[in-house]
């Protein structure tokens, strides 16, 4: 079954990305658009643009039922979700199914039961694979005393329908509890549409390690190795890099080998990631989620295998088998991206909106930039304040940094204050530069100064 037409229920970068791989293809684009986003770089690039609703997502990029008569009005026959909004929802993934139309992702029983944070650890749990202590919540009738004790303090609550760091929040005291699930409650229904919460032991000296992996509707499963996902802000990433830098040969195996298994279970399609905690101090690793979708930094993945990701997308959901076996791939260098967000960094991080007066991306060899802006952009405040994404590689993590360090000088963004100059801060401290931080160092240690 070929794919011919393609609705992209996205926005932005991720949305240029797709369009470039389907026209690579011969795929014929459509794309969503809401009223904010008609002229944007995607809308350009796309064969076909539908509006499908106001700037507000709810009423646009979240909008079923408009995105749906998008597809079918325009002959499309596939929908690619890119990654945030829709592209973990399995209502969207069941209602392009029953209108005859391919959902470029997992299928929704596949989607439902790793979509649940809870069914997705029971699951790894009974494969054998080793979970972080928790479990679902209700912020409405929670007993804090029996959390505790089940989980222990410190603890992390998230959402359990989705990621991005919507409704994670750490809870040190069991006085703060109730409240804070009370307000990751609140910001998983914006969200997500849904409030499920699931709360699990806090680990403080913690690497984020993620395995890419692929499946197809034949049976097989590979894994494309894995990201390190550590330098983040409030469970924000803001880098990530493959190989990681503190797995040896033996522990790298064991977590791509869970990584697999667990897709393989599942009898996984289409691209995933399988996320876990490593703890630096003890050597283990854990199991916390499974994102059903194409990842923000799965261009890290592409240069460290020379593969097209997006491209495995629409191949394996037209059912085609995957090209490769687990023998054939390969991983070559060191990868960094650093995502580059219309975000004051000298301001704890805060989102910014506003024209883009001076755009000047670096280039040359071992550089790659992911974006949909241009000079004169305007920063819409609805959305996610993703600009770009930098990737650099060399045939060492040391070659790798030298390059970000001149490539991330180069990268010229004014207008709107950017990421940029927390990464160039980033770049020459030592303990970045020794890979001796964790997933809450950001926090700590940024004090919103390059002099710091």
């Amino acid at each position: 079954m070929a794919i011919t037409r393609l609705l992209i229920a996205n926005r932005a970068e991720i949305a240029v990305r797709v369009v470039r791989a389907c026209r690579d293809l011969g795929i014929e684009t459509v794309l969503a658009v809401s009223e904010a986003d008609r002229g944007s770089l995607a809308s350009r690039l796309a064969d076909r643009t539908v509006c499908v609703g106001p700037a507000s997502p709810g009423q646009s990029y979240l909008n079923i039922p408009a995105l749906l008569t998008a597809a079918l009005e325009t002959g499309c026959d596939a929908v690619h979700p890119g990654y945030g909004f829709l592209s973990e929802n399995a209502d969207f993934v069941e209602a392009c199914t029953e209108n005859g139309l391919t959902f470029v992702g997992p299928s929704v029983d596949t989607m439902r039961l790793l979509g649940d944070k809870l069914t997705a650890r029971t699951t790894a749990a009974a494969a054998g694979i080793p979970i972080v202590p928790g479990g679902t919540v209700d912020a409405d009738s929670v007993d804090p005393q029996a959390v505790i004790a089940e989980v222990g303090l410190p603890l992390l609550v998230k959402a359990a329908a989705g990621g991005g760091g919507r409704g994670l929040r750490r809870v040190d005291s069991a006085e703060a509890l109730a409240p804070t699930l009370a307000e990751s409650a609140a910001e998983a229904r914006a969200a997500f549409g849904d409030a499920t919460l699931y709360v699990e032991r806090y680990l403080g000296n913690a690497r984020h390690i993620e395995v890419q992996v692929f499946g197809d509707q034949h049976g097989n499963v590979v894994h494309l190795f894995e990201r390190d996902c550590t330098t983040q802000r409030r469970y924000q990433k803001l880098l990530e890099e493959a190989p990681s830098p503190v797995l040896d040969a033996a522990t790298r195996a064991r977590i791509t080998d869970d990584a697999s298994l667990l897709a393989r279970k599942m009898g996984y399609e289409g691209a995933g990631t399988v996320e876990f905690l490593y703890d630096t101090n003890t050597g283990e690793h854990f199991f916390i989620e499974m994102n059903t979708r194409l990842q923000v930094e799965h261009p890290v993945t592409e240069v460290l295998t020379g593969l097209d990701l997006v491209t495995l997308q629409l191949r394996v959901a037209a059912g085609e088998p995957l090209p490769m076996t687990q023998d054939d791939v390969r991983a070559q260098g060191h990868v960094i991206e650093f995502r580059v967000n219309s975000e004051d960094a000298h301001q704890g991080f805060r989102p910014a909106a506003g024209p883009v007066d001076e755009w000047r991306a670096p280039a040359g060899p071992w550089v790659r930039v992911d974006t949909h802006v241009e000079q004169g952009h305007l920063v819409s405040p609805f959305y996610d304040s993703l600009l770009a994404k930098l990737i650099v590689s060399g045939r060492t993590r040391e070659e790798a940094l030298a390059r970000a360090r001149r490539a991330v000088r180069e990268f010229k963004a004014a207008g709107v204050p950017t990421t940029l100059p927390f990464h160039e801060w980033l770049l020459d401290h030592p303990d970045f530069i020794n890979s001796t931080l964790h997933t809450t160092w950001v926090d700590s240690n940024w004090k919103g100064s390059t002099s710091s």
